[in-house]
């Protein structure tokens, strides 16, 4: 089974409790105006992973993180594969987190996405809608963004615990990736990228 996916980063701070394993999807059919993943639109982008080399990737890093996020794109349009990835995830004692623009009622209306909701902690639902951007809320764009504690892992605590974050990455042939929640064109406008050597 096969996984298309955007990006990878093993090991993030901003996005879920805890250091995590990050899985940005390719691909979403949703588009929402605003969106700061556009990237991540196309379906036929990105690169192909083998579910099993992604799952093995993941538990060489058991010890250094506390779990997986997926994000994307649209993991929902990626159910079944991620729900495999989620299930061995959960039975390794790793916990997961997975945002998505759907509606979590209706995403309990299709089988084909059991397996990913039963093996995830913490679920983030809802569109990102740009007229109601809202940063005040850990790893949320927009205020009509929903928190389901689907486990017993994580609770409102959260709320307390942690803020918006951004990562700046930096690979060795100098491409950046940012990460995490907040204003990205207002960060960017405010960093001098020819000062990055």
């Amino acid at each position: 089974m096969k996984l298309r996916v955007f990006n990878i980063i093993k090991n993030t701070k901003v996005e879920g409790p805890g250091n995590r394993y990050c899985i940005w999807v390719q691909g979403c059919s949703r588009h929402c105006r605003g969106c700061q993943a556009v990237h991540t639109w196309a379906h036929d982008k990105g690169e192909l992973y083998s579910v099993e080399d992604i799952i093995i990737d993941i538990l060489k890093e058991k010890n250094k993180i506390e779990g997986v996020t997926f994000l994307g794109g649209e993991p929902f349009e990626q159910a079944e594969a991620l729900g495999v990835i989620a299930k061995a995830v959960k039975e390794n004692g790793l916990s997961v987190v997975c945002f998505t623009g759907g509606k979590l009622e209706k995403l309990r209306e299709n089988p084909v996405n059991k397996q990913l909701l039963d093996n995830t902690d913490l679920l983030i639902d809802g569109e990102f809608i740009e007229e109601l951007t809202d940063y005040s809320r850990p790893w949320c764009g927009s205020s009509n963004q929903r928190y389901h504690f689907l486990t017993d892992r994580y609770n409102e605590d959260i709320f307390t615990k942690y803020k918006n974050k951004v990562e700046v990455n930096i690979s060795k042939n100098g491409q950046i990736f940012m990460n995490g929640m907040g204003n990205f064109d207002e960060i960017l406008r405010k960093v001098d990228l020819t000062q990055i050597k």
